[in-house]
Protein backbone atom coordinates (compact mmCIF):
# COMPACT_ATOMS: atom_id res chain seq x y z
CA UNK A 1 0.00 0.00 0.00
CA UNK A 2 1.40 3.37 -1.00
CA UNK A 3 2.03 6.04 1.64
CA UNK A 4 2.71 9.74 1.36
CA UNK A 5 6.06 11.00 2.62
CA UNK A 6 6.85 14.64 3.36
CA UNK A 7 10.62 15.14 2.94
CA UNK A 8 12.01 18.38 4.37
CA UNK A 9 15.46 19.21 2.95
CA UNK A 10 17.97 21.66 4.41
CA UNK A 11 20.22 22.30 1.39
CA UNK A 12 22.90 23.99 3.53
CA UNK A 13 23.51 21.08 5.89
CA UNK A 14 26.53 18.83 5.59
CA UNK A 15 28.27 21.05 3.04
CA UNK A 16 25.44 20.41 0.58
CA UNK A 17 26.41 16.74 0.47
CA UNK A 18 22.78 15.60 0.31
CA UNK A 19 23.03 15.94 -3.51
CA UNK A 20 25.27 12.89 -3.66
CA UNK A 21 22.98 9.93 -4.08
CA UNK A 22 19.84 12.05 -3.68
CA UNK A 23 18.19 10.71 -6.84
CA UNK A 24 18.98 7.13 -5.84
CA UNK A 25 17.53 7.76 -2.38
CA UNK A 26 14.31 9.11 -3.84
CA UNK A 27 14.13 6.09 -6.14
CA UNK A 28 14.61 3.78 -3.15
CA UNK A 29 11.80 5.47 -1.26
CA UNK A 30 9.55 5.30 -4.33
CA UNK A 31 10.29 1.62 -4.85
CA UNK A 32 9.47 1.07 -1.18
CA UNK A 33 5.97 2.47 -1.68
CA UNK A 34 6.53 6.03 -0.47
CA UNK A 35 5.29 8.85 -2.69
CA UNK A 36 7.57 11.70 -1.74
CA UNK A 37 6.85 15.42 -1.77
CA UNK A 38 9.89 17.70 -1.34
CA UNK A 39 10.00 20.82 0.84
CA UNK A 40 13.21 22.90 0.91
CA UNK A 41 14.17 25.23 3.75
CA UNK A 42 15.71 28.64 3.13
CA UNK A 43 16.51 29.79 6.67
CA UNK A 44 16.22 29.18 10.36
CA UNK A 45 12.74 28.23 11.52
CA UNK A 46 11.55 27.09 8.09
CA UNK A 47 11.58 23.39 8.99
CA UNK A 48 9.38 24.05 12.03
CA UNK A 49 6.89 26.08 9.99
CA UNK A 50 6.77 23.49 7.20
CA UNK A 51 6.20 20.58 9.60
CA UNK A 52 3.55 22.48 11.52
CA UNK A 53 1.68 23.50 8.37
CA UNK A 54 1.86 20.37 6.24
CA UNK A 55 2.88 17.24 8.20
CA UNK A 56 -0.69 16.32 9.14
CA UNK A 57 -1.41 15.72 5.45
CA UNK A 58 1.18 12.93 5.20
CA UNK A 59 1.62 9.40 6.50
CA UNK A 60 5.27 9.98 7.32
CA UNK A 61 7.66 12.90 7.62
CA UNK A 62 11.43 12.80 7.11
CA UNK A 63 14.15 15.42 7.03
CA UNK A 64 17.56 15.77 5.44
CA UNK A 65 19.92 17.92 7.49
CA UNK A 66 21.80 18.08 10.76
CA UNK A 67 20.67 17.91 14.35
CA UNK A 68 19.40 21.50 14.13
CA UNK A 69 17.11 20.59 11.23
CA UNK A 70 15.80 17.54 13.08
CA UNK A 71 15.18 19.71 16.13
CA UNK A 72 13.19 22.21 14.09
CA UNK A 73 11.05 19.50 12.52
CA UNK A 74 10.32 18.00 15.93
CA UNK A 75 9.29 21.43 17.19
CA UNK A 76 6.78 21.64 14.36
CA UNK A 77 5.45 18.13 14.99
CA UNK A 78 5.05 18.91 18.70
CA UNK A 79 2.36 21.41 17.73
CA UNK A 80 0.23 18.71 16.08
CA UNK A 81 -2.34 16.62 17.91
CA UNK A 82 -1.33 13.35 16.23
CA UNK A 83 2.05 13.77 14.47
CA UNK A 84 3.09 11.19 11.87
CA UNK A 85 6.24 9.07 12.40
CA UNK A 86 9.51 10.86 11.68
CA UNK A 87 12.44 9.59 9.62
CA UNK A 88 15.91 11.13 9.59
CA UNK A 89 18.53 11.36 6.85
CA UNK A 90 21.47 12.92 8.75
CA UNK A 91 23.73 15.20 6.71
CA UNK A 92 25.07 17.61 9.34
CA UNK A 93 28.43 18.27 10.94
CA UNK A 94 28.02 16.26 14.15
CA UNK A 95 24.80 14.20 13.90
CA UNK A 96 24.62 13.28 17.59
CA UNK A 97 21.09 11.88 17.34
CA UNK A 98 22.04 9.64 14.41
CA UNK A 99 25.05 8.37 16.34
CA UNK A 100 22.85 7.53 19.32
CA UNK A 101 20.33 5.70 17.13
CA UNK A 102 22.71 3.98 14.72
CA UNK A 103 21.29 5.77 11.67
CA UNK A 104 23.74 5.90 8.72
CA UNK A 105 25.32 9.37 8.51
CA UNK A 106 26.05 11.44 5.41
CA UNK A 107 24.72 8.71 3.15
CA UNK A 108 21.28 9.50 1.74
CA UNK A 109 20.86 6.09 0.14
CA UNK A 110 21.52 4.04 3.28
CA UNK A 111 19.49 6.38 5.47
CA UNK A 112 16.57 6.12 3.03
CA UNK A 113 16.77 2.33 3.30
CA UNK A 114 16.68 2.71 7.07
CA UNK A 115 13.44 4.69 6.83
CA UNK A 116 11.89 1.84 4.84
CA UNK A 117 13.03 -1.03 7.04
CA UNK A 118 13.14 0.78 10.38
CA UNK A 119 10.52 0.80 13.13
CA UNK A 120 8.84 3.87 14.62
CA UNK A 121 10.02 4.02 18.23
CA UNK A 122 9.15 6.32 21.15
CA UNK A 123 11.46 9.34 21.40
CA UNK A 124 11.48 11.90 24.19
CA UNK A 125 11.50 15.60 23.31
CA UNK A 126 12.90 18.29 25.58
CA UNK A 127 10.97 21.38 26.61
CA UNK A 128 12.88 24.65 26.94
CA UNK A 129 11.05 27.37 28.83
CA UNK A 130 7.39 27.96 28.07
CA UNK A 131 7.13 27.22 24.37
CA UNK A 132 10.39 25.97 22.83
CA UNK A 133 11.76 22.47 22.33
CA UNK A 134 15.00 20.59 21.79
CA UNK A 135 15.66 17.19 20.27
CA UNK A 136 18.64 16.04 22.30
CA UNK A 137 20.40 18.72 24.39
CA UNK A 138 20.10 22.14 26.00
CA UNK A 139 23.25 23.39 27.70
CA UNK A 140 25.20 26.32 29.09
CA UNK A 141 28.81 26.97 30.03
CA UNK A 142 32.17 25.77 28.77
CA UNK A 143 32.23 24.85 25.06
CA UNK A 144 28.45 25.23 24.59
CA UNK A 145 28.88 28.43 22.59
CA UNK A 146 31.12 26.57 20.17
CA UNK A 147 28.30 25.07 18.11
CA UNK A 148 26.70 28.37 17.14
CA UNK A 149 29.77 30.64 17.42
CA UNK A 150 31.81 28.63 14.93
CA UNK A 151 31.40 30.22 11.48
CA UNK A 152 29.52 28.04 8.99
CA UNK A 153 32.48 28.31 6.60
CA UNK A 154 34.73 26.68 9.21
CA UNK A 155 32.18 23.93 9.85
CA UNK A 156 32.11 23.18 6.13
CA UNK A 157 35.90 23.11 5.81
CA UNK A 158 36.90 21.48 9.10
CA UNK A 159 33.91 19.55 10.41
CA UNK A 160 34.57 18.25 13.94
CA UNK A 161 37.96 19.94 14.03
CA UNK A 162 36.28 23.35 13.90
CA UNK A 163 34.45 22.59 17.12
CA UNK A 164 37.59 21.34 18.84
CA UNK A 165 39.69 24.34 17.75
CA UNK A 166 37.02 26.82 18.78
CA UNK A 167 36.71 25.09 22.13
CA UNK A 168 40.47 25.18 22.70
CA UNK A 169 40.46 28.90 21.93
CA UNK A 170 37.78 29.41 24.59
CA UNK A 171 39.73 27.68 27.37
CA UNK A 172 41.43 30.78 28.84
CA UNK A 173 38.07 32.44 29.41
CA UNK A 174 36.13 29.72 31.18
CA UNK A 175 33.41 31.37 33.24
CA UNK A 176 32.05 30.14 36.55
CA UNK A 177 28.30 30.37 37.15
CA UNK A 178 26.91 30.34 40.71
CA UNK A 179 23.85 28.16 40.11
CA UNK A 180 20.91 26.57 41.87
CA UNK A 181 19.47 23.57 40.06
CA UNK A 182 16.15 22.15 41.25
CA UNK A 183 15.36 18.69 39.86
CA UNK A 184 12.99 15.80 40.59
CA UNK A 185 14.86 14.40 43.58
CA UNK A 186 16.26 17.55 45.14
CA UNK A 187 18.51 20.48 44.37
CA UNK A 188 22.16 21.38 43.83
CA UNK A 189 23.78 24.69 44.67
CA UNK A 190 27.28 25.05 43.24
CA UNK A 191 29.66 27.08 41.13
CA UNK A 192 29.27 25.40 37.74
CA UNK A 193 31.29 25.69 34.55
CA UNK A 194 28.78 23.59 32.57
CA UNK A 195 25.25 22.28 32.83
CA UNK A 196 22.92 20.43 30.47
CA UNK A 197 19.83 18.30 30.03
CA UNK A 198 20.14 15.78 27.24
CA UNK A 199 18.62 12.72 25.60
CA UNK A 200 21.56 11.36 23.65
CA UNK A 201 24.52 9.05 24.10
CA UNK A 202 26.84 11.47 22.34
CA UNK A 203 27.32 15.24 22.53
CA UNK A 204 29.06 17.27 19.79
CA UNK A 205 30.45 14.02 18.39
CA UNK A 206 33.05 14.09 21.15
CA UNK A 207 31.56 13.24 24.57
CA UNK A 208 30.04 9.75 24.77
CA UNK A 209 27.81 8.56 27.61
CA UNK A 210 27.50 4.82 28.29
CA UNK A 211 24.48 3.37 26.47
CA UNK A 212 23.33 1.76 29.74
CA UNK A 213 23.04 5.27 31.20
CA UNK A 214 20.70 6.62 28.52
CA UNK A 215 17.26 5.53 27.31
CA UNK A 216 15.84 7.71 24.55
CA UNK A 217 12.17 7.03 25.27
CA UNK A 218 11.86 6.54 29.03
CA UNK A 219 10.57 10.00 29.94
CA UNK A 220 13.80 10.86 31.76
CA UNK A 221 16.59 13.20 30.67
CA UNK A 222 20.22 13.10 31.71
CA UNK A 223 21.15 16.11 33.84
CA UNK A 224 24.90 16.78 33.68
CA UNK A 225 26.52 19.34 35.98
CA UNK A 226 30.23 20.19 36.07
CA UNK A 227 31.51 22.00 39.13
CA UNK A 228 34.36 24.49 38.97
CA UNK A 229 37.61 22.43 39.02
CA UNK A 230 39.49 25.47 40.29
CA UNK A 231 42.16 25.78 37.60
CA UNK A 232 42.74 25.34 33.88
CA UNK A 233 44.97 22.26 34.40
CA UNK A 234 42.32 20.67 36.63
CA UNK A 235 39.67 21.47 34.02
CA UNK A 236 41.86 19.82 31.38
CA UNK A 237 42.11 16.68 33.52
CA UNK A 238 38.34 16.63 33.91
CA UNK A 239 37.82 17.00 30.16
CA UNK A 240 40.29 14.18 29.51
CA UNK A 241 38.45 11.88 31.92
CA UNK A 242 35.09 12.62 30.24
CA UNK A 243 36.53 12.05 26.77
CA UNK A 244 37.88 8.73 28.07
CA UNK A 245 34.36 7.90 29.32
CA UNK A 246 35.36 7.97 32.98
CA UNK A 247 32.61 9.65 35.00
CA UNK A 248 33.92 9.17 38.53
CA UNK A 249 35.10 12.72 39.25
CA UNK A 250 33.60 14.47 42.27
CA UNK A 251 33.34 17.56 40.06
CA UNK A 252 30.90 15.82 37.72
CA UNK A 253 27.28 14.96 38.48
CA UNK A 254 25.09 12.97 36.07
CA UNK A 255 21.51 12.57 37.27
CA UNK A 256 18.19 11.46 35.76
CA UNK A 257 15.18 13.76 35.93
CA UNK A 258 11.94 14.76 34.24
CA UNK A 259 12.36 18.44 34.99
CA UNK A 260 15.09 20.84 36.04
CA UNK A 261 14.95 24.52 36.92
CA UNK A 262 18.17 26.54 36.61
CA UNK A 263 18.53 29.79 38.55
CA UNK A 264 21.48 32.16 38.08
CA UNK A 265 22.43 35.56 39.49
CA UNK A 266 22.66 37.01 35.96
CA UNK A 267 21.49 36.06 32.44
CA UNK A 268 23.45 33.06 31.14
CA UNK A 269 23.74 32.07 27.42
CA UNK A 270 22.26 28.68 26.43
CA UNK A 271 22.32 26.49 23.36
CA UNK A 272 19.54 24.22 22.08
CA UNK A 273 20.71 21.43 19.78
CA UNK A 274 23.76 23.47 18.79
CA UNK A 275 21.87 26.69 18.11
CA UNK A 276 21.71 29.91 20.13
CA UNK A 277 19.08 29.47 22.86
CA UNK A 278 19.24 33.01 24.28
CA UNK A 279 20.28 34.15 27.76
CA UNK A 280 18.30 33.34 30.89
CA UNK A 281 18.43 33.95 34.65
CA UNK A 282 15.60 31.51 35.41
CA UNK A 283 14.83 28.71 32.97
CA UNK A 284 12.94 25.43 33.39
CA UNK A 285 13.65 22.42 31.17
CA UNK A 286 11.47 19.33 31.03
CA UNK A 287 11.10 15.98 29.32
CA UNK A 288 8.01 15.32 27.21
CA UNK A 289 7.79 11.55 27.36
CA UNK A 290 7.76 10.01 23.88
CA UNK A 291 5.48 12.40 21.94
CA UNK A 292 7.37 11.57 18.72
CA UNK A 293 7.77 8.23 16.95
CA UNK A 294 11.25 8.28 15.40
CA UNK A 295 12.01 5.69 12.74
CA UNK A 296 15.27 3.77 13.21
Amino acid sequence: MEKKLMLIVNPAAGRGAYKRGFADALHTLDQGGLRTSLFFTAGRGDATALARSHAADFDLVACIGGDGTLSEVMAGLMQLKDPPPLGYIPMGTTNDVATSLGIPKNNTQKAAEQILRGTPRPFDVGGFGDSEFFAYIAAFGAFTEVSYATPQSQKKMLGHLAYVLQGAMALPKIEVYPTRVEYDDGFVEADLVYGSMSNSTTVAGIVHLPEAMVSLGDGLSELALVKDPGSIPAFGELVESVLSRRFDSDKLLILHTRKARFLFDKPVPWTRDGEDGGSHRDITLCNYAAPIQLIF
